[in-house]
């Protein structure tokens, strides 16, 4: 392995620039992501709006700067592109929480019922699934499924717990699945931070496990929905500018303060909670991207036929979360940074 030393940010980004024009190779990044690597990376999205991205790059290799499932995801819809993932350790304590063959145990326990998966799991986990959702679009995916179905939900047991709540139905059986962040996303810590800040709007990003919680929060009446907007990545990007408000609280992992401070200089912006930080989202470096695209390493796999399943209740995913648009990150030479 080539060991480089500690660089010049701006030097090294340029050196990926560089190199991922060399290799025709498009860098993606998630929103929780290290600032420098967002500031990096061509499009800068979550995972839905990564997934499509990926569907539809002309490139020849694509850089996920995400967690492992969602390389996962970009190779299944994109089977003859070369995904890699800078550190193979961006895991995900969501998607870890149920794994093919559990899933095929509480199957058997409910023969005919329809699963339906959030997006944080595992090709194996999606392969054994009906359908995919996002937080945005599980009460629309829950609703599409005929009343008299039983339906096993996972792996998010607050997601789960809304969408039964929302939707009425009886006939859900949840999986009892976790992200490791949501405790930092609390009904207490965003109620006293709302208290502390109490003009500021309180914005929701739900599309990744550590708010999935927020939204059960709310629907349950835990947190007040006064003055609450739960929104796509674009939507919260945009809210500021079409918002009077000045100041605003944000309920989903730190990392997407730095893309809504950039795209928002005259506001101002606070976390519902400080220590709600992905570990996995924070492994990926700039070296660690650099590295990946010069030695073409970590190379994500998933094997014809988990893929060949899999792909079926992801674009069923697409098909129903509407448009969720990505944000072009501009270059060094672009005036606009």
């Amino acid at each position: 392995m080539v060991v480089i030393a500690e660089p010049d940010v701006a030097a090294l980004q340029a050196e990926i620039r560089e190199l991922a024009r060399r290799k025709n190779a498009v860098i993606l990044a998630h929103n929780y992501e290290r600032p420098e690597v967002q500031d990096v990376a061509d499009y800068v999205g979550d995972s839905l709006g990564l997934s499509r991205e990926a569907a539809r790059t002309e490139a020849d290799v694509i850089v996920f700067c995400g967690v492992h499932f969602m390389a996962e995801t970009a190779k299944i819809l994109s089977p003859d592109k070369t995904v890699l993932l800078p550190d193979l350790a961006a895991g995900c304590s969501l998607a870890a929480s149920i794994d093919a063959d559990q899933l095929r145990a509480w199957k058997a326990e409910h023969p005919g019922a329809v699963v339906v998966s959030y997006v944080n799991t595992t090709a194996e986990v999606k392969a054994e699934s009906d359908y995919c959702c996002t937080s945005g679009n599980a009460v629309e995916v829950i609703n599409s499924i005929p009343a008299e179905k039983e339906i096993l939900f996972l792996p998010d047991m607050f997601l789960g717990a809304h969408v039964r709540r929302v939707s009425g139905r009886e006939n859900i059986h949840v999986w009892m699945g976790e992200c490791h962040v949501h405790a930092g996303i609390d009904p207490e810590h965003i109620n006293l931070t709302r208290a502390a800040h109490p003009g500021a709007e309180f914005l929701i990003h739900p599309e990744c496990g550590c708010a999935s919680s927020v939204v059960e929060a709310v629907s349950a009446g835990a947190v007040s929905a006064e003055g609450m907007q739960i929104l796509s990545t674009e939507g919260m990007i945009r809210r500021p500018s079409q918002s009077p408000a000045s100041e605003f609280i944000v309920a989903t992992e730190v990392g997407i303060l730095h893309r809504l401070r950039r795209e928002n200089p005259d506001k101002t912006f606070f976390a519902a909670n400080e220590r709600a930080v992905c570990a996995y989202m924070k492994v990926t470096t700039l070296p660690k991207v650099f590295l990946a695209l010069q030695e073409m390493q970590h190379e994500i796999t998933v094997p014809p036929h988990v893929a060949a399943r899999a792909r079926r209740a992801i674009e069923r995913m697409i098909a129903i979360g509407g448009q969720t648009a990505l944000s072009p990150v501009p270059t060094s030479a672009d005036p606009g940074e």
